[in-house]
């Protein structure tokens, strides 16, 4: 089982690969702004607008920080960020439902609720990514922050989110 928050960087310090889009852009920092938002309390509107005005300091040159990422997709960034601090609790139900025996959503290390809200959002709202495409990228934004078991953790949990959201759908006769 893993230990949480083992093998973890901090938000200000993810590990990304050189060439991301504004989209992959826009998920790697709506994790940065909800990491911000949930530690300081600061208004959401505020740190959105800190993080698209590039308002925010720069890291020391000394991080392991891959510069170079494009500016993100505000549009993304927006809906992700302002999202998840309104859907929070239903989100966190849906990801409650898709954890494994044993494990709540308080029991995981903030970064990883996190990164699992900002995914549950996209795949329970934003219907027009493909939930596969959604998954890969929340996968990939817990390989910048993490090195141990956590973007498996994510992988699972959103896959299991995506398929109870299709079996739903399914469901409804849509």
């Amino acid at each position: 089982m893993m230990t949480p928050g083992a093998g973890a960087r901090s938000a200000e310090e993810p590990q990304t690969a050189k060439g991301a889009g504004p989209r992959t852009a826009a998920r790697l920092a709506a994790v940065q702004a909800l990491y911000q938002i949930e530690l300081t309390g600061a208004p959401v509107d505020q740190v959105i607008e800190e993080f698209l005005s590039g308002a925010r300091p720069e890291p020391d040159q000394e991080d392991d920080v891959v510069t170079g990422l494009p500016a993100p997709d505000p549009i993304l960034f927006s809906a992700v960020v302002t999202g998840v601090t309104t859907n929070r609790e239903r989100l966190n139900q849906r990801i409650a439902a898709a954890l494994s025996a044993g494990w709540t959503v308080p029991r995981l290390e903030i970064l990883v609720r996190l990164i699992l809200e900002a995914g549950a959002f996209e795949l329970i709202h934003l219907d027009d990514i493909p939930a596969k495409v959604s998954i890969n990228e929340y996968v990939d934004v817990a390989k910048a922050f993490f090195d141990g078991a956590e973007p498996g953790l994510i992988n699972g949990v959103l896959d299991a989110v995506a398929a109870e959201g299709r079996r739903a759908a399914e469901g409804d006769g849509v």
